[in-house]
């Protein structure tokens, strides 16, 4: 039977090529991402562990344990004397100091514009007299040595075309300034800091610029021979005080590959996700494709068992053919993986969102997990096409037009599709109101729930397929004539075959209709949110909109002559009540020129009665920690500076996107704080029209050129882009459940061509043309793909209302975009013509005779 199988998989090349596609591309996609995520990780990981290779221990200022969002807190610098303190250390061979700086330094090109990539611009102030302490690698130059000379990375320099020599101006915490080029250096042996950018300078210089003067970030140490680094930090903890925090080279390593896991985690499960749904699809694709071949195979199977095949190794051949199709298919996918991880990167790069990377690394655990769940999903989905095959009876070998029987569970599959919608009811209702559930089970609950309801409803389709094609098939009657109405019967003649070959469209479809309604509430919601909140004629934030920004751009803009009140809104991360929270400082006196407060207790007047203690904390942080207005709790910012506060108003700002923190204080009590002075936002009342005024202001900022000068419409409008660009992303990933489900359909188009070549033949010997022959099949491939429309359009839709309302306490606004949903049956449209190209012109082809003839 095995050698009968694999003959048998050899005489239908073709149709097992189609089959294979739907796993290629899914392995593929799964491949891809880790393969993608694995070198992204392992760039990460050796940029710190080439950072502190020469490095027995790191000195550095304790802070609080402060996470918000997933991204740690930077520790507050250390004073300068701790490195003489460091070095009396008799266990100590050699230290030096560092200062570091993650997003104010940019390198501006030839325009003056700052060179921004969505990425991390760093500035480093390093001594180089010990070389073992220093991460770097100079490709070309050397090290600054005095205020006027930087070293910048090799990436940029590549490509600005800097090279030594050179004057490059740089912004920092300071104005503009022109250094000479000196050197140029890459970190460690990683090909590419992904966008990022960084400047070194001296120490004196680094201290001066970026707002450390007397004082370090970093302090690394080497130990004397025979010192132990576990020895040394041992050492170095009884000589220092508890203010500080000692810990060795590859501690400070892993700690630090750490912080940066959750967002590669974050990425190899988000784009995981959609090889998975890609995979899902293509498990229609192949139980499709097995049925039809099991039902067309009836009379060999029934031969075969009629020369003794027993019901066992009947099954064992259909499931063979499913395991060489899937392994084949695996295999393909595994290595098709090492161009789509390309493919994924250069995805990101479009969107301007640009990864550090070094060579593809292909691990072992990529080659177990792809091979593993393409041949796991394969067999799952020819698993029932295999347990029907043993069901031919030996009898049907001498029958002319000889079927399979039908399911003895048959009647039974409306009850196991209504069982499986409920259950898709009950998982998502409990993921989605239930309150006292982690993120874990709650996303498992959703996908479990998701999956649950695609797959009830792809078994209750049957029972929808006449409706369905009778309304969609309409146009293909009057349009198409004979080979119109031909096309919609043969859509009802087998309304299982059809109700799995739109399954696959459907899922497709759904997903993206998901998207697209959730996407145009969020984006609703977002505009909403900043237009209710914004009064300012102008905005000033960082180039990149997302980092804080040198706090002298604000005094600068006051100098314009159309400025007429500047006010500004400083923001940290800090623990306060006892978590970690966003803290916006604030002038009172003037914020409301530009900001739009909605309060739930207070007014405006409030905002004179702050003090230097008083705070407006927002309604769920107040709500969160039972705060009410009059009682006081405590601030605790990373330097480990306190102060204690009073609730003085208790403020409604929009769920969707709050520009001010939780907690709200005066910008006097924040600076007092907070080490960092820098602003988030600057916002800009001005004489006349906002357009008229903005050039002035913009260069009165020159000398600042990381602040961007905006209207608030401009503002608004980039937010609104922004969002639109991630949109899009998701619509590219989805795209390849799409092409699955084309493939799909293919597959079901040239299976019942083969089917039905003696039919085909038939209406060509009484006289249909090659023309008419093609319209059938292309008219009988747009009303599948328009039933797949049909089923999956109102379950997006759905999906999106069940997930809005989940999350009402957003207040994200429920709108259905109705162009794009016509957009999207269009495209079904367009999918069912491309799919239906290479089936219609290998009917139309069909010999007559031979078609006559066939069996």
């Amino acid at each position: 039977m095995i050698s009968v199988a694999l003959r048998g998989l050899a005489g239908r090349k073709f149709r097992a090529l189609l089959t294979a596609i739907a796993i290629v591309l899914g392995v593929a996609m799964i491949s891809g991402t880790l393969v993608l995520t694995d070198t992204i990780d392992r760039a990460f990981t050796r940029i710190f562990v080439d950072s502190y290779a020469g490095t027995d221990a790191v000195v550095s200022a304790k802070s609080p344990d402060l996470s918000f969002e997933g991204e740690s807190v930077a520790a507050p610098p250390l004073p300068e004397e701790v490195l003489d303190q460091v070095r009396k250390v008799p266990s100590v061979g050699a230290a030096v100091g560092s200062v570091f700086e993650d997003s104010a330094v940019k390198i501006l090109d030839s325009k003056g514009e700052p060179i921004v990539k969505n990425a991390p611009t760093f500035g480093f102030g390093l001594d180089s007299s010990v070389a073992r302490f220093n991460p770097l690698e100079l490709e070309d130059g050397r090290w600054p040595t005095s205020d006027r000379e930087v070293v910048i990375d090799s990436g940029t320099a590549e490509d600005e075309g800097f090279g030594v020599g050179d004057r490059v101006s740089v912004a920092t915490l300071q104005p503009v300034r022109d250094f000479q080029l000196v050197g140029i250096a890459q970190y460690g042996g990683v090909e590419s800091l992904g966008g990022a950018t960084f400047v070194v300078f001296d120490i004196p210089t680094a201290q001066k610029l970026l707002d450390r003067e007397g004082k370090l970030d970093a302090i690394s140490v080497a130990a004397r021979d025979a010192t132990s680094p576990d020895e040394l930090v041992r050492d170095l903890e009884g000589a220092l005080s508890d203010t500080v925090k000692v810990q060795t080279g590859v501690e400070q390593a892993e700690e630090q590959s750490e912080e940066v896991g959750f967002f590669v985690t974050f990425i190899r499960y988000f784009l995981l996700t959609f090889g998975a749904i890609a995979l899902f699809v293509g498990a229609f694709v192949i139980f499709n494709t097995l049925s039809i071949t099991v039902a067309q195979r009836t009379r060999e199977l029934a031969t075969l068992r009629t020369l003794g095949a027993s019901r066992r190794q009947v099954l064992g051949s259909v499931l063979l053919e499913a395991l060489v199709i899937g392994a084949l298919a695996s295999v393909i996918g595994l290595f098709s993986g090492l161009a789509l991880a390309s493919g994924l990167n250069a995805l990101f790069k479009a969107l301007e969102i640009e990864l550090p990377t070094t060579g593809l690394v292909f691990s072992l655990r990529t080659v177990i997990v792809a091979l593993v769940v393409g041949i796991v999903v394969t067999m799952l989905a020819g698993l029932a096409p295999a347990l029907r095959a043993t069901r031919v009876p030996p009898i049907s070998a001498v029958r002319e037009g000889a079927t399979l029987p039908a399911s003895r569970f048959a009647r039974y599959w409306p009850y196991v599709a209504a069982l499986m919608i409920a259950l898709a009811g009950a998982l998502l209702g409990f993921s989605l109101f239930v309150d006292d559930i982690g993120t874990t089970e709650r996303l498992l609950a959703i996908a479990v729930g998701v999956l649950a309801l695609f797959v009830g409803v792809a078994l209750m389709s049957p029972k929808l397929i006449r409706p369905l094609a009778t309304i969609v098939g309409w146009p293909a009657r009057r349009i198409g004539g004979a080979a119109g109405r031909l096309a919609q019967g043969n859509s009802l003649r087998n309304p299982g075959r059809t109700a799995a070959t739109a399954a696959a469209l459907m899922i497709g479809i759904a997903l993206v209709t998901f998207v697209a309604v959730l996407g145009a509430g969020l984006r609703d919601s977002n505009r909403d949110a900043i237009e209710s909140q914004i009064r300012a004629d102008l905005i000033l934030t960082s180039e990149d909109g997302y980092t804080e920004f040198v706090a002298g751009a604000s005094d600068a803009a006051k100098t314009a002559a159309p400025a007429r009140v500047v006010t500004e809104v400083r923001e940290e991360t800090a623990r306060v009540a006892g978590s970690a929270q966003n803290v916006s400082g604030i002038d009172p006196d003037l914020i409301t020129t530009g900001y739009a407060f909605d309060w739930k207790e207070g007014s405006d007047a409030v905002l004179a009665q702050l003090g230097t203690d008083g705070a407006i904390v927002a309604e769920n942080f107040a709500d969160d920690k039972g705060l009410l207005v009059g009682e006081s709790f405590t601030l605790e910012a990373p330097g480990g500076k306190r102060a204690e506060l009073t609730v003085k108003a208790i403020a409604d700002p929009p769920p969707f996107y709050p520009l001010l923190g939780a907690v709200t204080i005066p910008k006097q009590t924040f600076d007092s704080t907070f080490e960092r002075k820098r602003n988030r936002f600057v916002f800009v009342d001005v004489n006349g029209s906002p357009e008229a005024a903005k050039p002035a202001v913009e260069a009165a900022v020159r000398k600042y050129p990381d602040a961007r000068v905006q209207t608030r419409s401009e503002w608004i409008d980039k937010e609104d882009r922004e969002f639109q660009q991630f949109l899009s992303m998701l619509y590219v990933l989805l795209a390849l459940s799409v092409i699955v489900s084309i493939f799909g359909i293919i597959n079901t188009l040239v299976l019942s061509v083969f089917e039905r070549t003696r039919e085909v033949g038939m209406l060509r010997a009484v006289g249909m043309t090659r023309r008419q022959v093609r319209r059938m099949i292309r008219h009988e491939s747009i009303i599948t793909a328009l039933i797949g429309a049909a089923l999956g359009l109102p379950l997006g839709v759905f999906l999106a209302a069940l997930i809005t309302q989940a999350l009402g306490q957003f207040e994200i606004q429920f709108k259905v975009p109705t162009t794009q949903l016509l957009i999207f049956a269009v495209v079904a449209i367009v999918v069912g013509i491309v799919a239906a190209i290479l089936p219609a012109r290998r009917a139309a082809r069909l010999n007559v005779l031979n078609a006559l003839q066939y069996e």
